[in-house]
C-alpha cells in the first residue's frame, strides 16, 4: 500500500513535545508501523471497506444506543498524488491536522 521510503523519526513521546535531545533516525515505514503497533499506539491497517470499522464492544453497544462515538482513524496513501486527492475533496483531513502546524 504504501510506497518504500523513509520516514524521519525523532524521539518516542507525543509529536509536540522537544525532541531536541534524541538522536534522529531514519527508518522504514514497516518499521514505523510495526513501532506504534508493539507500543500499543495504533493497530495494524485494516480494509474499512471490506473489514469494516475497528471497535470496541463498547462503541459498538453505543452505536446501538443512537449514539455516535468518536473513533479516530489514521488514513494510510499510496502516494503524493493520492494524499493530495484526498486532502482536496476530504476538508477535515486538512482542518484536523494540528501535527505539522
Amino acid at each position: 500500500m504504501h510506497k518504500k521510503g523513509k520516514i524521519k523519526m525523532v524521539g518516542k513521546d507525543a509529536p509536540n513535545m522537544d525532541h531536541s535531545h534524541y538522536e534522529k533516525k531514519e527508518i522504514s515505514f514497516k518499521e514505523w508501523m510495526s513501532m506504534g503497533i508493539a507500543r500499543g499506539w495504533a493497530g495494524p491497517p485494516v480494509c474499512y471497506t471490506h473489514d469494516g470499522l475497528p471497535t470496541s464492544p463498547g462503541e459498538d453497544e453505543e452505536f446501538d444506543e443512537g449514539l455516535d462515538p468518536c473513533i479516530h482513524i489514521i488514513r494510510l496513501y499510496e502516494d503524493e498524488e493520492h494524499r493530495a486527492s484526498i486532502e482536496e475533496s476530504h476538508s477535515p483531513s486538512q482542518w484536523r491536522n494540528h501535527y505539522l502546524k
